[in-house]
């Protein structure tokens, strides 16, 4: 009897392997991932555009100002025509981060190229918004869309876990101030049911901001409507989720813009409007 030590070894040998001459085929590696390239809109009129040109300088500098430690800033575009308009559309593009906050008025938000600038529009609203996150993202977070019922939530009989997790997110809550370290609990590496994660997004509720961050996938950042708790949600380039978490924190970090974005912002704003004028 021959030992299987004997026997040669499979996959190689004639018709193992690719014919010569012909290519191999790889797995498609994530892909898509937005980085800043400097875009020059073509000015004929600097005169007429210069309104424009006037708000885009402007946000250079408090992008500077904000980075140094200065507070969030604003500047109107009411006053500013459709070609003016136009113009600084066509300069911040559209960036990574955009975000949506319910209340009166409904309120949009999306970052432009530029970390930290961010266009704000609703209902009698058009401005840009120089900061690490739109302020009524922050002032509206947790205001109830889908009130929290905490521990009358409604347990089914698959409900295993949450429980003891909605009582940490509920201490952690109330013990967080403004400004401290985030805590996290990390569904992903907890047993759970399904029936637990919708135990506890009913005891949870939903609060008034949605954030998406696109990068490698997204990630989906959403406001319960219990005070400091987030649930923070990333997915690969597939759209298959592959971290889940709640954070106990002001805003998630993902969706802030870092005070060296912001002056990176400063600078580049001034070479694009160095370059077009």
């Amino acid at each position: 009897m021959v030992s299987n030590f004997h026997l040669p070894p499979t996959g190689f040998g004639p018709g193992s392997q690719p014919d010569e001459g012909e290519a191999l085929e790889y797995m498609a590696l994530p892909s898509g991932m937005r980085t800043y390239s400097a875009h020059l809109p073509d000015v004929a009129d600097s005169g007429a555009l210069a309104p424009a040109l006037a708000v885009l300088a402007e946000a250079g500098r408090a992008a500077a100002r904000v980075a140094a430690g200065g507070g969030a800033e604003s500047l109107d575009l009411a006053g500013l025509d459709a070609a003016n308009l136009g113009l600084v559309a066509e300069t911040l593009q559209q960036g990574e981060v955009s975000l949506k906050m319910r209340g009166r008025p409904a309120l949009a938000a999306q970052e432009s190229v530029f970390a930290g600038v961010w266009v704000v529009s609703g209902a009698g609203v058009n401005r840009l918004e120089i900061a690490a996150i739109p302020q009524a993202a922050l002032q509206r977070a947790h205001a109830a869309e889908v009130p929290a019922l905490l521990t009358l939530a409604k347990r089914g009989p698959g409900v295993v876990n949450a429980p003891a997790l909605l009582a940490e997110l509920i201490e952690q809550s109330g013990r967080h101030q403004p400004g401290g370290v985030p805590h996290v609990v990390n569904l992903t590496l907890l047993p759970h049911t399904p029936e637990d994660l919708d135990w506890l997004e009913a005891a949870l509720g939903r609060g008034a901001v949605t954030i998406l961050s696109r990068g490698y996938g997204n990630c989906r950042v959403t406001a319960t409507a219990l005070a400091h708790v987030w649930r923070v949600q990333f997915f690969n380039s597939m759209d298959v989720l592959i971290l889940d978490t709640y954070e106990v924190t002001d805003m998630p970090e993902v969706a802030l813009a870092a005070t060296e974005d912001l002056a990176d912002s400063a600078e580049r704003i001034a070479e694009v409007l160095e370059a077009i004028r």
